[in-house]
């Protein structure tokens, strides 16, 4: 066996047992797994590398913690209730499309934000009590916002397990929008037309608006949407018209929606919801710093490389097979930074594009999978149901559905990025 592969997997070892056996976050256990890789490899404690691959994804954690800042804000301000309600007031004649336009609003905060724990804390949090008023059980709608948020996590504009990737194999973050798109929507649309048919019969609106958060439009007006309109319009103009858009970079356009907050509605505390905001992102933070040392370590040792020789001569099912066990890490985030990375190179004859957003696809479904099982946990929470593996079987049939479209867009890789180059798309 290769110096190589005793090094990954030791590291991988140690991770597993940092998560598993010891219930260490799996940020720290990402770091302690770094260590012991550097170790095993005969570099010692190479304090500058581990210093370095921890702030190798500095961006993507400043955008996670400015959007989370924002969101929050965005929340404080009424905004995100006021849609709520006009969006089951509108749309409760047409309960299909009613079930589409809330599983596209719960992925909302993810696809600013790249968390789908944002999506059960915020406008998962405000639809439970809409969905539970229709007659939807307890373990549908905790399973509905769970699947919601991790498509939330994979559409664009911002998505963190394409950045972990990409990190990893030298990709920049740029021209994912189209297979991120088509990687998303198409399972999320599915989720809710399966569940509008299984969970959800004839209910009344009379009784559900009750349950809803109140609207503050009345008392705020158009401006209550000021900063939404701010943050989506920026980032859309300054991929679309980039020469007379000034490049200000995400976070500071997250900053600027988050301060333009201030009276456009409600009232709010903004240390206090910067603070609640820090702390909701600090768990996903930890996991970019570990992510980042650990990259680094497999790089600094040779393990890098020779991943990316050695899938080039994998099987052909072996493959797909290691493209399929990618949701059995626990974590989108360790998902895709241990198998996401070496899978780019085991596909590499096709669009690297395409193929990474499939893979992000496939990753987010870490975040529902068991010991942790974050999604679950945070969606049983919203519904008061204890038990959050039983929201985990509920959501059987829409992850293996996501898991087909994953397959599917990597078989067809070549084809759709043949498609996308010959379309107008925003992103």
């Amino acid at each position: 066996m290769s110096l190589e592969l005793v090094i990954l997997f030791a590291m991988l070892a140690m991770f597993a047992l940092g998560v598993f056996a010891f219930k260490l976050p799996a940020g720290i256990s990402l770091m302690l797994a770094a260590v012991v890789g550097a170790l095993v490899g005969g570099e010692g404690i190479p304090v500058r590398h581990l210093v370095e691959g921890g702030f190798g994804f500095l961006e993507a954690i400043l955008i996670i913690a400015t959007a989370m800042i924002f969101m929050k804000v965005v929340s404080a301000t009424g905004a995100l209730g006021t849609i709520s309600y006009g969006m089951i007031k509108s749309l409760y004649r047409w309960p299909t499309l009613l079930m589409i336009v809330i599983v596209i609003f719960v992925m909302f905060p993810g696809m600013l934000t790249g968390l789908s724990s944002a999506c059960i804390l915020t406008t998962g949090a405000l639809v439970v009590p809409g969905l539970l008023a229709m007659g939807m059980s307890r373990l549908a709608v905790g399973s509905l916002i769970a699947m919601a948020a991790v498509f939330g996590e994979v559409a664009p504009p911002i998505c963190i397990p394409v950045m972990l990737i990409g990190g990893g194999v030298d990709m920049p973050y740029i021209g994912f929008g189209k297979p991120l798109f088509i990687a998303a929507f198409p399972a999320a649309i599915f989720t809710a037309v399966y569940y509008r048919i299984r969970y959800l019969d004839s209910f009344d609106i009379e009784q559900v608006l009750p349950r809803l958060n109140k609207p503050v439009y009345d008392r705020h007006g158009i401006k209550l949407f000021i900063p939404l309109v701010f943050v989506i319009g920026y980032l859309v103009l300054e991929q679309t018209l980039p020469q007379y858009m000034p490049h200000l970079g995400v976070p500071l356009i997250f900053m600027i929606g988050a301060l333009l907050g201030f009276g456009t509605g409600e009232k709010f505390d903004f240390l206090k919801v910067s603070r609640a905001a820090l702390r909701d992102a600090m768990p996903v933070m930890a996991i970019l710093v570990g992510v980042g040392m650990f990259l680094q370590i497999l790089t600094l040792t040779g393990v890098r490389g020779y991943l990316a020789t050695s899938a080039l001569y994998l099987p052909e099912e072996l493959k797909y097979l290691a493209a399929l066990i990618m949701p059995f890490f626990g974590s989108a985030y360790a998902s895709a930074s241990v198998i996401g990375v070496p899978l780019v190179y085991v596909f590499i004859g096709k669009n690297s594009i395409v193929i990474t957003a499939a893979l992000a696809l496939m990753a987010a479904m870490g975040d529902l999978m068991p010991p942790p099982s974050l999604l679950c946990a945070y969606a049983g929470q919203m519904v008061g149901e204890k038990n959050h593996f039983k929201i985990l079987r509920n959501s059987i049939i829409p992850i293996g559905a996501a898991m087909v479209i994953g397959v599917l867009i990597i078989l067809y890789a070549e084809e759709l990025a043949a498609l996308f180059s010959n379309t107008e798309w925003i992103w």
